[in-house]
């Protein structure tokens, strides 16, 4: 399509858009959808063109109403959780993505190199730790370092690293993408090797059953901590039609909202390890039901309920303008 029959179908909608104002997010949000899908469509095929930069103002614009638009508090915390994570989970799903990867991969260097390396564990994990582990093997409690601490205690000591290692990884965004990779890789390389020292010794399914009760919402947020901080240094390095110091304050917001949005993730995870995986020795049929459950809050919340989302505006969108 030529820029200017683009233009003229859609010039109406880009001024109605300015001109009338409202407070209803929900409004705000199917605006802020429609704009950015134009603004796609014309950085595809005139990226250079003032119709892009007029778009690219005008969604910059609606992303800033989302945020300011304030209500009772009560509702703001709401309206958070129920639509703005999850739209920057769908916004940032590359970011996403690829955190997932580096994870994973490096998870993979973690075994190889615990498989063939003897000493790689200690080195990744240890002395003290890996001498304590195997002398709670040999008392036939191997996983019992989650009974040693009071659970109130644990919970906060739990809580409180978590949350730590997880701004960290986002605030070292700033260091161009670089700092969230390497954050990645060590954990994962750590979660690699631990994991393969329990098969080795004959104990990984039951690593699995115990220690993921609290790992799987622990390790996904770690995961989405490292795609915040990737979306502060894509603003950095890939300022777009934004200057660069715009691109930068606009991802650092969004990665801050991403890295602040799953807080409540690490205080759930903390009470699981705090509290609950210490019972070692639990029905098999609970463990199952605590991992497979978190597991499937995580894939839903992060990326099947934010399609949805898209999805249903996209609709609504298509609805009113055919006048259904």
């Amino acid at each position: 399509m030529r820029e200017a029959l683009f233009v003229k179908q859609n010039s109406g909608k880009w001024k109605s858009y300015e001109q009338l104002q409202t407070s209803n997010p929900d409004e705000i949000a199917e605006r802020f959808i429609d704009i950015t899908n134009d603004l796609a469509y014309a950085k595809t095929f005139y990226p250079k063109s003032k119709t892009t930069a007029y778009l690219n103002g005008l969604a910059s614009v609606l992303h800033q109403s989302i945020y300011k638009n304030k209500k009772e508090d009560t509702n703001r915390f709401v309206t958070f959780w129920k639509f703005e994570l999850p739209v920057l989970f769908y916004t940032y799903r590359r970011q996403l993505l690829y955190a997932f990867l580096f994870f994973t991969i490096s998870c993979a260097i973690g075994v190889l190199s615990a498989k063939y390396d003897d000493a790689f564990v200690r080195l990744i994990l240890g002395d003290s730790y890996v001498n304590m582990t195997n002398e709670n093997i040999a008392k036939g409690d191997p996983f019992g370092v989650y009974k040693k601490e009071g659970p109130i205690g644990m919970f906060v000591r739990i809580a409180i690293n978590n949350i730590y290692v997880s701004f960290l990884c986002f605030l070292s965004g700033i260091f161009l993408g670089i700092g969230p990779v390497f954050m990645l890789l060590r954990n994962g390389v750590m979660l690699g090797s631990f994991e393969y020292y329990f098969f080795s010794k004959g104990l990984g399914v039951e690593s699995v059953l115990v220690i993921w009760i609290h790992g799987t919402l622990e390790i996904s947020a770690i995961i989405i901590a490292g795609a915040a901080g990737l979306v502060m240094g894509h603003g950095l390095l890939f300022p777009k039609t934004y200057t660069r110091l715009q691109a930068f304050k606009n991802s650092a917001k969004d990665g801050t909202k991403i890295a602040l949005g799953i807080v409540p993730i690490f205080f759930v995870a903390a009470f699981f390890e705090g509290f609950i995986t210490r019972y070692t020795s639990m029905p098999l049929w609970l463990s199952i039901s605590i991992l497979g459950g978190s597991l499937m809050f995580m894939i839903w919340y992060v990326i099947i309920y934010p399609l949805q989302l898209i999805k249903r505006i996209q609709n609504s969108q298509h609805d009113r303008k055919t006048g259904i």
